[in-house]
């Protein structure tokens, strides 16, 4: 066997001898602590020299010891293939703290006849030749145990080094990943499992952030991600009890054949074996129960409403697809199970099938082919205040109504002095007709909008109001909507790309033209600096690059669409941008639409109005072309956007321009307007009273409760 000290070069010995024999037994625990702090396992492996006198000295033999135990303590001398033998043989992290139970596994391994020729000692380091196996390492062992059998091995405590407390924004991180591989894995929507699961989470998670003590947060930052990470749960948690409640109106008639579909789909998802003949009954006894609600639905369909219709054909739809996941995993694969399980599968499909229509037509009103007909599933008055809570809104549904009606009769008296100096007196529709067939002509339309973006991004610019990077400018993109994403989104929207609607040849001759006057000129005017610079291009840009963590969570329309409505009126406040007459009536025509979406979408969720009267009641309010106003209403109803998104363009829009009062006003008078802006950018998306808080640096504490109204108290 080579000697240990092979392969040390002269410099190094010169270098690092150590002066007197006593400090030999000493460099394990030293050496070893500098090693896992500053990674010097080449000065320990390669620099330690052995004593000098006899090598069957006491001195010599515990160097040897030593130096064998950091060595394979910090696995640098095993081959890969070594430690997968060590892990599989039972190798765990307490070994390492114990040299004698690594030299027993070691030695069990070779003595069971799994080490082979492969199973070299990797690192050009080790203390023995570099060709050398796992059975020249066990020799090693045997041989210092023999010459040293009276001598307690020396164990090598290495201080263990708590990790930090999570960070905030850790535990931000961490809460939206848990939550994204639960949903993921618990992905029956209204199942008993999912909703339980989720309840444990939230409720174990809230639990463990009231457990953290509030004062420590030394930061600003750090208090109002410890408020927007509580509020987060506790909205979820109202969530789940308020869907909860509202499945509860259909349980009796649809909950005895969804569960036994949904264990079914538990158990493919755990990856249980699965009888295809026991399947095969129960998919027969489940379609029998299928059948017995639909004879439920046609004789108490006046007990129903359509909402609970809606959401019933919602929940059969998911159980409808899961079980086709579910046979989808096993057929093709298992001969048995086709054989049991097609035939009644197909039926129990079939079934599904028919009773989810039989909902859409009986409850919801909705005939068989008919996709032009608006539903929506209205959240009742305690939805919409729960959703009101989270977002941080100390207002009724009752004065967001009264607000909304205040503020469309300022644009309504706007719209006639704009009326006026066209001509058309106080007939601001007529002036308002005027500006919808002011449109540009087929094939022109994404140039004109290209330069309504620029001419956005270069007034603030030139102005100084905002930061604008160089890429966000450069890296616009612009495409073209087809004619059935249409239906709903009539309009451009804005983001990472700018996206446009304009009429395509396929369309009949008035859908082409209520497109073309619905896209006007003026229109486009008003918004394209909304949707791209400095609207929601530019704060999607700075949103992806600062406090990112935080738009997972803590996304809200107030922020969101309140922002890009925002500069709407800012523009509007300077003068010089909305100069013309029709530029004016083409900005109107947009906050009025505003306030008409909180009356309209506020009513739906009281149960005041439906679908039909919304679409109306933009039409006669606002001057809507009808199709466009059911795209508009179609897009709110429809399950894509919350309850209070439509509402969060005006309220956020309101909500910052009071903050801008204060914050650039003389009662402060903190910053300047571009750093109000950026500072806003940066900050991210959450509720505008956080980010007010934020902002003016405002006292938090750990019972904070939402009480800013901005729009004052006498509404």
């Amino acid at each position: 066997m080579a000697s240990l000290s092979q392969g040390i070069m002269a410099p190094q010995q010169q270098r690092h001898k150590l002066s007197e024999p006593q400090d030999y037994p000493r460099w394990n625990t030293e050496l070893i602590e500098a090693l896992r702090a500053r990674n010097l396992l080449p000065y320990v492996t390669a620099s330690i020299l052995a004593p000098a006198g006899d090598n069957d000295s006491p001195e010599y033999l515990r160097w040897r010891k030593n130096r064998l135990t950091v060595l394979l303590m910090m696995k640098r001398s095993l081959s890969a293939d070594m430690k997968s033998k060590l892990s599989n043989a039972g190798w765990d992290f307490g070994h390492s703290r114990d040299p004698k139970k690594m030299y027993d596994l070691i030695r069990q391994i070779t003595q069971n006849g799994h080490d082979n020729e492969s199973d070299t000692i990797s690192s050009p380091l080790s203390p023995l030749e570099s060709n050398a196996v796992v059975e020249d390492l066990a020799k090693e062992i045997e041989v210092i145990q023999q010459e040293d059998s009276e001598e307690d091995w020396t164990a090598v405590e290495v201080p263990s080094k708590e990790l930090p407390p999570e960070s905030i924004q850790d535990r931000v991180v961490r809460v939206w990943n848990d939550w994204r591989d639960l949903t993921a894995y618990y992905d029956i929507d209204g199942s008993e499992s999912r909703n339980s699961r989720l309840e444990e989470f939230y409720r174990d998670e809230l639990a463990d952030l009231e457990r953290q003590p509030f004062e420590t947060y030394s930061s600003q930052d750090d208090r109002v991600d410890y408020l927007l990470l509580r509020n987060y749960i506790r909205r979820a948690r109202r969530t789940i009890e308020l869907d909860t409640a509202r499945d509860a109106k259909f349980k009796a008639f649809i909950e005895p054949f969804a569960t036994p579909i949904t264990a079914w789909c538990e158990q493919r998802r755990r990856v249980e074996p699965i009888d295809p003949k026991a399947l095969a009954d129960s998919l027969t006894a489940t379609e029998k129960l299928v059948h017995q609600a639909q004879d439920h639905i046609n004789h108490n369909a006046s007990r129903y409403s359509r909402a609970t219709g809606h959401r019933a054909a919602r929940r059969v739809a998911t159980l409808r697809k899961k079980l086709a996941e579910t046979y989808s995993f096993y057929k093709d694969y298992d001969p048995l199970f086709d054989w049991w399980v097609t035939e009644p599968y197909k039926r129990l499909d079939a079934a599904l099938g028919n009773i989810a229509g039989l909902l859409r037509e009986v409850l919801v009103g909705v005939k068989p082919g008919d996709e032009d007909t608006i539903v929506g599933e209205p959240i009742g008055r305690d939805g919409l205040l729960s959703d009101l809570e989270a977002e941080m809104i100390p207002y009724t549904p009752e004065e967001l109504l009264r607000i909304a009606e205040k503020e469309y009769a300022w644009c309504e008296a706007e719209m006639v002095k704009a009326s006026q100096q066209l001509g058309f007196g106080t007939n601001w529709r007529a002036a308002l007709e005027h500006v919808k067939n002011l449109y540009e002509p087929p094939g022109g339309y994404p140039a004109f909008i290209r330069s309504l973006v620029d001419e956005g991004a270069a007034y603030v610019k030139k102005h100084d109001l905002v930061t604008v990077p160089r890429i966000a400018e450069e890296a616009i993109r612009m495409t073209m909507i087809e004619a059935e994403r249409q239906k709903v989104s009539p309009f451009f929207l804005g983001g990472p790309t700018m996206q446009m609607s304009y009429p395509t040849r396929d369309m009949s001759h008035e859908a082409k033209l209520m497109s073309l006057r619905g896209n006007n000129r003026h229109f486009g005017r008003a918004t394209a600096f909304h949707e791209m610079i400095p609207g929601h291009h530019l704060q999607i840009f700075m949103g992806e690059r600062h406090h990112h963590y935080r738009r997972a969570l803590f996304d809200t329309p107030f922020f969101v669409e309140g922002w890009a409505l925002y500069w709407e009126m800012v523009l509007w406040e300077r003068g010089d941008f909305f100069a013309s007459a029709e530029d004016k009536i083409g900005s109107l025509f947009w906050r009025m639409h505003r306030c008409a979406r909180i009356l309209f979408s506020v009513r739906f969720h009281l149960g005041q109005l439906d679908a039909r009267q919304c679409v109306d009641l933009l039409v006669d309010k606002v001057g809507h072309e009808r199709a466009t106003a059911e795209g508009e209403v179609r897009r709110s109803l429809g399950g894509e956007y919350s309850p209070l998104y439509q509402a969060g363009y005006m309220l956020g829009a309101l909500q910052l321009m009071r903050l801008r009062k204060e914050a650039l006003g003389s009662g402060h008078g903190k910053m300047r307007e571009k750093e109000f802006h950026d500072r806003i950018l940066r900050a991210n998306v959450m509720p505008i009273e956080m980010l007010r808080a934020l902002i003016l640096d405002k006292e938090l504490k750990k019972d904070f409760k939402s009480e800013w109204r901005f729009y004052g108290d006498g509404i």
